[in-house]
């Protein structure tokens, strides 16, 4: 008996088909990550001068509860988007981030409510130097995870992207604050915040343009 044509097709496909590396399992990828964008995070901080204030900054807890959350939203981000490139795996990785997101969100929200009832409301003063900050910050986190993301296979391009574009920009808002002397909540909500929920918003547009399947002719031979 002869077989079925998608037997043979699947006879063809294996017997053309070429060796490929497997990728890391996320959790490496995301260490990786987090080591290759240090080092630049690191040198624009240093470039730009650490905010005189830094060692009153350490001693404050509240402070160091936020930018931990920063942080730690920036490298579940990372691990969430390195986890949809990997076929099988659970979608609901993709809510990694969610619990010190909120948690970064929350802090920023409560700091606005208590200095609206202290002060009896709310000042918001233009502060332009973010974006560009934050751009210059995160492009060294963002073109690492870029590389890496591509490897994988493009099954969610939007979350993947939006969630690259967070990593990246969560690791930028957490340098900026290393050097910027704007703490008030109210401020950082709306323009490093907003800043970063801005570009993960264009990245996640972006998505399907970025990450393709490429057809068997495009495959670099």
């Amino acid at each position: 008996m002869s077989r079925l044509p998608t037997e043979d097709l699947i006879a063809r496909i294996a017997a053309s088909a070429e060796p490929v590396q497997r990728l890391r399992p996320p959790l490496p990828r995301t260490l990786l990550w987090f080591a290759l964008s240090l080092p630049w995070v690191a040198a624009v901080v240093l470039i730009m001068g650490v905010r005189p204030d830094i060692g009153e900054r350490l001693h404050d807890t509240r402070w160091l509860i936020e930018q931990g959350a920063i942080l730690m939203t920036a490298a579940m981000s990372a691990m969430a988007a390195f986890c949809a490139g990997i076929p099988g795996r659970p979608r609901s990785e993709l809510l990694i981030p969610l619990v010190p997101l909120v948690v970064w969100m929350a802090l920023l929200g409560e700091g606005c409510v208590r200095s609206w009832l202290s002060v009896g409301g709310l000042t918001l003063q233009a502060d332009w130097m973010c974006l560009p900050a934050i751009a210059m910050i995160g492009f060294g986190p963002a073109a690492v995870a870029a590389a890496m993301i591509v490897r994988g296979a493009p099954l969610a391009p939007v979350a993947t992207t939006a969630l690259g574009a967070l990593a990246a920009g969560g690791f930028a808002a957490f340098g900026l604050r290393l050097f910027h002397l704007q703490d008030a909540s109210l401020m950082v909500l709306v323009w490093q915040a907003g800043t970063v929920f801005g570009l993960v918003l264009l990245a996640g547009l972006g998505g399907p343009f970025l990450l393709r399947w490429k057809r068997p002719d495009q495959a670099p031979r």
